[in-house]
């Protein structure tokens, strides 16, 4: 068997019918000599057939670190206009749509994102008993998740199952800086002293009690931003994501005593 390799000059199965594939006796052997050179597909054996009838399947992928959502909705941007460039007697349809699983997926932990905050909310009121004070918690969980967003997307992150993943778990995770620093402040309002100074001298004193307990919270995921190979890369976005939300909630907590 021989193989022939084609420098994309030639575009008629014609025009290799005289190339020269070997040489008998001092005198050159052509394709035309040997085989029969007819323009027809690679494979006659093999058809595509879409409920029951002839069909020219198209499998379409996305290029590495493109996102597979946006690459199928810009597909169907398009197929208004390659049913236009494609003969009336031919129909254009998506038989098979990986992405359907997907957006129901993300659908899904989206919605238990939404839930997530809601019961965490409620389980704050329900200890606290103070809407002045289940409100600053309750402003640090979206603001949290909103400055996550704006990290994500300097990183070029994407909102996947595991980035919404991270944020749900987060959603437990930012609100403890916040009660921590808003415990301590109400001691001294109690004790007599103003909003200011209850707010300067409560956050002063649990300062480095915030800080800690964060940075213990970031330092459970440095293993899994050392992980190497496959696994890794995909967790490593988790990682980031969880460790960012937990870096702002700290900080957040702080500005809004």
């Amino acid at each position: 068997m021989h193989v022939l390799s084609s420098n994309d000059q030639l575009f008629l199965a014609k025009e290799y019918a005289p190339l020269i594939i070997a040489y008998r006796n001092g005198a050159p052997v052509r394709l035309s000599d040997v085989a029969t050179v007819i323009d027809s597909q690679e494979n006659v054996r093999s058809a595509g057939f879409v409920n029951g009838k002839p069909a020219v399947i198209l499998q379409l992928f996305r290029q590495p670190r493109a996102n597979i959502i946006e690459t199928a909705d810009r597909v169907r941007a398009l197929q208004p206009l390659l049913e236009a460039s494609i003969p009336p007697s031919m129909h254009l349809e998506v038989t098979e749509d990986s992405t359907r699983m997907i957006r129901a997926s993300v659908r899904d932990v989206e919605l238990t994102l939404v839930i997530s905050i809601i019961l965490v909310i409620l389980v704050v009121f329900c200890f606290l008993r103070s809407v002045w004070a289940t409100s600053i918690p309750s402003m640090v969980v979206p603001l949290s998740l909103v400055g996550t967003f704006g990290v994500m997307y300097l990183l070029h992150y994407s909102i996947d199952n595991l980035s919404l993943m991270a944020l749900t778990i987060s959603t437990g995770f930012v609100v403890d800086d916040a009660i921590v620093v808003i415990e301590n402040i109400s001691r001294y309002l109690e004790r007599g002293l103003s909003p200011v100074d209850a707010a300067l001298r409560g956050s002063r004193e649990i300062g480095f009690t915030v800080l800690s307990m964060s940075t213990s919270l970031i330092a459970v995921f440095i293993p899994i931003l050392l992980m190497g190979g496959i696994l890794g890369r995909i967790f490593r976005e988790f990682a980031v994501t969880l460790s960012v939300a937990v870096t702002i909630s700290m900080i957040i907590s702080f500005l809004n005593t």
